[in-house]
């Protein structure tokens, strides 16, 4: 239940994040009074009221009911104990205020370089795998005798998933004026970001696209270990976090090999997809030799970049 409350604290901010009809300066009010109401400090019905009329441009129904129903969700969240508590608030004062700083500055022109990229997946992505990683251990001592090395890894494992998204989204972002992808990488292969087109796709761009993807497949990797690390007979978060990884895998495969796509929905995988990786990785949860070995496969041909390259 803690995970699942999480998952819509985190929804709630990512809704702010996303509305179009929202201003950055209404956008930093709303997050400064959303950090307020998870603290317990700010009245949620009054947050919900004031942002779910000014919601109708970009959100869901489902994001729009989400909204409306804030009291409900911060009333589950007050029920757990104490240090649950504090794992969430620190998780939704870290996304809102970072979320808040970069909607400030985003434009058509792309992060400035791979470091302030990485900043922006840390407050989005990063901080939600050191969350998770907290509940986790407060869930269990075994898990939590085993916290430095996941924490090591925990940043990585969000920032693999949040990159594919980003690299998925691209096309959609770039229409409501906002890209994400780190200016330093393109210019490496002379492409400016400001003259991206889905019109007509160069070939430079291509060149920086599959290095964000070796990027990204090398988060990817560090997401496969910190679930290893996860006691084998624990198949619950097991099977939670190999979902999530094993539908990033084919969706950066089709990225990587359907360069020229318009649109995220020509990359998204399919049901069928989705449900051979439940059952595969549901299947095989407890058996680390064959996790490593269904990921290389999931993982095959796609490049492998370090993070850490020189790319100036």
């Amino acid at each position: 239940m803690v995970v699942g409350n999480a998952y819509l604290l985190c929804r709630i901010s990512d809704t702010i994040e996303d509305e179009e009809a929202l201003s950055a300066l209404q956008k930093r009010e709303f997050y400064e009074r959303w950090i307020s109401v998870v603290q317990g400090s700010h009245d949620a019905h009054e947050f919900a009221q004031d942002l779910s009329s000014l919601l109708n441009l970009s959100a869901t129904i489902h994001e729009q009911d989400l909204i409306v129903n804030t009291p409900r969700v911060i009333r589950i969240t007050q029920s757990f104990s104490e240090s649950q508590q504090q794992i969430l608030q620190r998780c939704v004062n870290i996304m809102a205020d970072g979320m808040a700083k970069f909607q400030e500055g985003a434009t058509l022109e792309g992060s400035s370089d791979l470091e302030h990229f990485n900043n922006y997946c840390y407050y989005v992505a990063g901080v939600v795998g050191e969350m998770l990683t907290e509940l986790f251990c407060d869930y269990s001592d075994e898990i939590d005798a085993r916290k430095e090395e996941l924490f090591a890894l925990a940043s990585s494992f969000g920032q693999g998933l949040q990159m594919t998204n980003i690299l998925k989204d691209m096309w959609e972002d770039h229409k409501r004026g906002v890209c994400w992808l780190p200016r330093n990488i393109f210019l490496h292969y002379d492409f400016d970001l400001k003259s991206l087109s889905r019109e007509k796709i160069d070939p430079r761009f291509i060149q920086g696209l599959n290095t964000l993807i070796g990027i990204t497949k090398h988060h990817l990797n560090n997401a496969l270990k910190y679930i290893l690390l996860i006691p084998s007979h624990e198949t619950g978060i097991r099977r939670f976090c190999l979902w999530a990884l094993g539908m990033a895998l084919p969706t950066l495969r089709r990225i990587y090999n359907t360069p020229t796509f318009k649109s995220g929905q020509e990359v998204k995988i399919s049901r069928r997809t989705v449900k051979a990786v439940v059952a595969s990785t549901s299947g095989l949860a407890r058996f680390d030799l064959a996790l490593k070995a269904l990921f290389f496969w999931l993982g095959r041909n796609l490049p492998l970049v370090s993070p850490h390259s020189d790319f100036s």
